[in-house]
């Protein structure tokens, strides 16, 4: 790699998953990334996430997927729960688990162990303004003094700030898939041993799920509903929505709802895709939910974070810091991988509250999951004598 035309300033908003992956290829290619991150410190909650085929090649070539596969929540099968807690089915771990599952939280500290030296992180602040001329882009902060840099690179989720500053406003580009999620931490207090339990009623459903060695765990409310008006910044009023929709269901369900007024740790959003006809405008490029969100029901947005990542970095150094070429190879190999996935997520939306499912239908979905059923492979290009 030629180090003296590859961009040396790039600014990454967000500090989750994408944005820490995409800083450590750039330092393997020479170049120092910042990352700016809107909460005061490293997000510690969530759900589990899976890590499907190639991003399993990734997480190898980072020297990451034997610590990763330490923190395996190794996963059984679940079991189905009616009203009154009676087991009528067995959940398949194949259908809600990948080729391997770690709690978001344990992945976000391993991604900033693995970059914190080598990269600038900002915490507690947030891009305002992007103004992009012939030589950089002057970014402006919601606390810190404007600074100039090569290329921003939008890591920052569904949400995203970057999109809506260089692209245009959300409604353009997110498309809702008709379910809302909230979850939660809490103790693990039915002592369930590498394993959950799932309640479902008509549009609706309630899970519980054991996390780090059984100490903990994780559970999750989800409904069916169009677009509902709230918020996003007020966790008080989105545990008010989740309280209303299921007040009169059984099982667990009253103690969860407790559970989740008190949770410190909680996480409200709807189920959506990002929809764009480019990831990049000039020096502005999109990576990960921020410019491809797949949904939470396609089980692939960690995969295609790290594989972006991976790709975006590796570009540009191939192409010695020429952004529109880079980018637009970026675009070109990631595209078609996408919209098979988006694909995915759209499909399990619409079957996502099955009406008490059979045995035979859950065997069914576990023989079709995707890691049995692969979406074409994408090729991981050897970057290493970019």
């Amino acid at each position: 790699m030629n180090e003296t035309t590859m961009n040396q300033t790039v600014l990454i908003s967000g500090g989750s998953v994408a944005g820490p992956a995409l800083a450590y290829w750039l330092h393997r290619h020479g170049v120092t990334a910042t990352i700016v991150e809107r909460a005061p410190e490293l997000r510690d909650g969530g759900y589990a996430v899976d890590f499907r085929g190639e991003a399993l090649d990734v997480l190898d070539r980072m020297g990451l997927l034997q610590q990763i596969r330490a923190l395996d929540t190794e996963m059984d099968d679940a079991a189905l729960v009616d009203a009154e807690g009676r087991q009528y089915a067995t959940l398949p771990a194949a259908v809600f688990a990948g080729d391997l599952e770690v709690l978001k939280g344990d992945l976000t500290r391993m991604l900033y162990e693995a970059t914190r030296e080598t990269t600038e992180y900002v915490f507690g602040d947030s891009i305002t303004s992007l103004h992009q001329d012939d030589d950089g882009v002057l970014v402006t902060f919601e606390h810190a003094e404007p600074r100039r840099f090569d290329l921003v690179v939008g890591a920052d989720g569904l949400h995203s700030r970057t999109r809506a500053l260089a692209f245009g406003p959300e409604e353009e580009f997110v498309r809702h898939l008709g379910i809302y999620t909230a979850i939660f931490n809490l103790d693990n207090y039915l002592a369930l041993q590498n394993t959950g339990r799932l309640y479902t009623a008509p549009g609706k459903a309630a899970n519980i799920f054991t996390a780090r060695a059984n100490t903990e765990a994780r559970a999750a409310f989800h409904f069916a509903a169009e677009d509902l008006e709230y918020d996003r910044r007020d966790p008080a009023a989105h545990k008010r929505i989740v309280a209303e929709r299921f007040a009169d269901e059984g099982w667990e369900v009253p103690r969860l709802l407790r559970e989740m007024n008190a949770a410190q740790e909680f996480f409200f959003d709807a189920n959506a895709q990002v929809e764009m006809d480019t990831y990049s405008a000039g020096r502005i490029v999109l990576l990960g939910d921020a410019g491809y969100c797949a949904g939470p029901t396609s089980g692939r947005g960690t995969s295609q974070a790290l594989i972006g990542a991976y790709l975006l970095a590796g570009e540009l150094a191939t192409h010695h810091g020429d952004h529109a070429t880079a980018f637009a190879a970026y675009e070109q190999q990631l595209r078609p991988y996408v919209s098979e996935h988006q694909a995915l997520g759209r499909e399990g939306a619409e079957r996502f509250f099955l009406p008490a499912p059979t045995q035979e239908i859950l065997d069914m979905l576990a023989a079709n999951a995707p890691e049995n059923t692969r979406t074409e492979p994408i090729r991981l290009p050897d970057y290493t004598t970019a």
